[in-house]
Formats: structure tokens, sequence, C-alpha cells
């Protein structure tokens, strides 16, 4: 019989964009796979469903804190798992990895993989209410990543360090794979156009993507009379309490500052139009993919100083790094990437070496296909 991986995710336009060349190699591979999700997102399941994949929606909720729906969703979860008796559940995001982590336990699933994109700002330090929320939440965590026979992919250094210094998590269960991976192949117009500045921002509209500070410090740049085109590419993410509403960026269209494109599918095309890719985010990345992409369309990067969107860039080699909330500074380097040419071109260049050498799709699709093999090789566990 074929070995099934059931696939258990939040949102399914994240899995879409995020982790379908994984599930597609799978399928080569003759596994069987079955994918879950709590919300759509901005796709239809039947993009699955055509390529031969079982699709359906489960009890799963981001923005829901109502203890007594959470607890339902969690049931939901174990007789699922009970039910389709999975080989492996491949749990993404993070209600799904914190739940599904526990239910492949009692339900006895045989391996787990628990992939974290970011730890999110819930691990920020300086925040006192997540010290708080950590000290709830600990236990859950524990439980989540404490079966046998589980390995958890992390994203950067800084997220592998806070799991084994928050839940004394085994090391030898974290796996770094650097970011989601990028098809090199689609990036292929790498030469700037020549036509004025352009520098993009290609985000969900959230207030931790550093929106407001882009927007802040485009007005700054304009306000200077200096030649340069802002444009902010994404959706609004409403499920997300940190979104920006529709008056938010009804306001920031009739500004004009920036124009506002909305969601993109095209990034190849849209990068290939822009000179500088900036993302000011303060969010708690894993490795942001619209940065790896940046790379891949060798153009330059300004980013963040913070885990996840420093480590996509190699810090005034392939992109510069400025402090986070900090529109005036994020501003100054934009406008030096703006009049030094030379450097900026250099670095979109060393960018692309990077992408070639890190973020291939092949290489990400490899590493999880290993960790299949890897899971299902090992003895079924004797204690859960």
């Amino acid at each position: 019989m074929k070995k099934k991986i059931l696939i258990l995710v939040n949102t399914l336009s994240f899995l879409i964009s995020h982790r379908i060349d994984i599930i597609k190699a799978a399928q080569e591979k003759g596994y069987d796979v079955v994918v879950a999700y709590g919300e759509l997102g901005n796709v239809k399941k039947s993009i699955l469903s055509k390529n031969g994949i079982d699709c359906f929606q489960v009890l799963l909720k981001r923005r829901s804190i109502n203890p007594f729906k959470e607890l339902w969703s969690f049931f939901s979860i174990c007789r699922i798992f009970y039910k389709l008796k999975p080989d492996i559940v491949h749990l993404i995001t993070i209600k799904a990895y914190l739940y599904g982590g526990i239910a492949a336990r009692l339900t006895r699933v045989p391996g787990v993989i628990s992939a974290i994109a970011g730890l999110g700002i819930f691990f920020n330090k300086k925040n006192w209410s997540n010290l708080f929320f950590q000290k709830i939440f600990y236990f859950i965590f524990y439980l989540a990543f404490r079966h046998p026979n589980q390995k958890v992919i992390v994203q950067n250094l800084e997220d592998k360090k806070t799991l084994i210094k928050f839940i004394a998590l085994n090391s030898k269960k974290i796996l770094l794979f650097r970011g989601s991976g990028v098809k090199l192949s689609k990036f292929t117009n790498l030469k700037e156009e020549n036509n004025v500045i352009t520098i993009c921002c290609a985000s969900r509209l959230l207030y931790e993507k550093g929106i407001f500070d882009f927007v802040s410090a485009a007005r700054i740049i304009k306000k200077k009379n200096i030649n340069a085109k802002f444009l902010l590419a994404g959706d609004l993410d409403l499920d997300n309490p940190t979104s920006l509403n529709d008056q938010d960026l009804q306001n920031i269209i009739e500004e004009k500052v920036v124009e506002v494109l909305g969601y993109q599918k095209d990034i190849p095309a849209l990068y290939a139009r822009s000179h500088i890719i900036c993302l000011p985010s303060f969010y708690g990345e894993g490795l942001p993919k619209a940065l790896i992409e940046a790379a891949a369309a060798s153009r330059a990067v300004v980013t963040t100083d913070i885990p996840g969107c420093r480590d996509a860039i190699i810090s005034n080699k392939t992109g510069l790094l400025v402090p986070v909330k900090d529109p005036q500074k994020l501003a100054d380097t934009l406008e030096w990437l703006i009049k030094h040419h030379d450097e900026r071109i250099a670095m979109g260049k060393a960018g692309r070496k990077f992408a070639e050498k890190e973020f291939s799709i092949e290489k990400i699709v490899q590493n999880h296909l290993n960790i299949y093999q890897e899971l299902l090789i090992q003895d079924k566990p004797k204690q859960f």
C-alpha cells in the first residue's frame, strides 16, 4: 500500500504558495498525499483536486481564541488522524503544529513533521505581555514537540535557539531549511529596466510587516524631490488582527505617495520592473519568501535587522539592513541605493548567486523527501 502523508495547514493559500512543489514531488515518489486546511485564503481548493490530491476543510480558524471552539478544533483533528491513519502528518503554521503535534501523539501517528515558518512576535522578549502568554502556552508547546519520531523544521538559527531554550527541545530533532525555496528558472529578466528607480514592497498588508514604515520612508524621499517610484503589492488579511483595514488602505491610495497594486500573482514580472526590494518587517519571520525571490530576481534588498529577514541576505553584499520601526533610516538607506547604481547592481548579482546556492526549490523539495523517508524507516515508536 502507498504510504499516506496528511498535510495540515491553517490556510490553503499559504500551502499553495509555499509548499505546492513538495506536494507534487511527494506524489511523484508514490506517496498518497491528503491535505486538510482551516481557511481557503485567496485560492480555490480545486487547484489541488485537479492534481488528484484529496483536500478537505477542518475546523481551524486563525483568529479564534474561544477556548471551547479551540478545544473542539483539537478533537476534530484527533478524529481526522484516527480515521485516516496517516503514516506521516506534516504540520504547517502555528495552530496546525501545536494541535496536530499533540493529536499525533494521542492517535499514535508513526511520524510527524512540524514546520515553523517563523515564531512571530509571540517570542519578542521586549514585549512583557508575550512573556505572560509564553508561561501560559509553555505546556502546549512542550507537548506538541514531544513525539518520539518527529522532525522540526525551522528557517533561521534564532528560532532553533528559541525552541531549545523555551521547551528544552532536543537539538537533534531540529532541521534548518532556508525558506520555502524558489524556482530560479522563473526569474529570467535579471537586468534592470532603464526607467525611474522603482522600490517594491510585496507582502501581506500587516502592520507588523512594516507597511506604514514603507509609506513613511516613501514620503520622506518624495519630499526631497528624488525621482523614485514606490510600489506596494499585497492583499489585506482581515483574519489577522494586525492587518491594515480598508480605511488604512484607502488613505494610502489617496495620498498617492505609494502606488497600491493589490495582490500580484506574477512576482517575477513585478520584480523585473523593480530596482530595489524592501521589506521593513518586525513580524518575527521565518525566511521571507519575498526576499529570497528578490535574490532570485537579482535585486538589491533593504530589510530590517531581525531574525529571518537578516538571514535572507548577506549584509552589505546582497542587501542592507536597517533598524525596525525607523522610517528615517529606511529612507536614508533607500536613497543611498537609488543614487549608487553600480553598488546596487553588484548587490543584485551577488543576491542571484546567493539564491542559486541556498534557495533553489529543488534543494528544499529534496530535503523534504529525505525527511519523509527517514521518518518511515524508523522503528514504530513504542512510547507516546
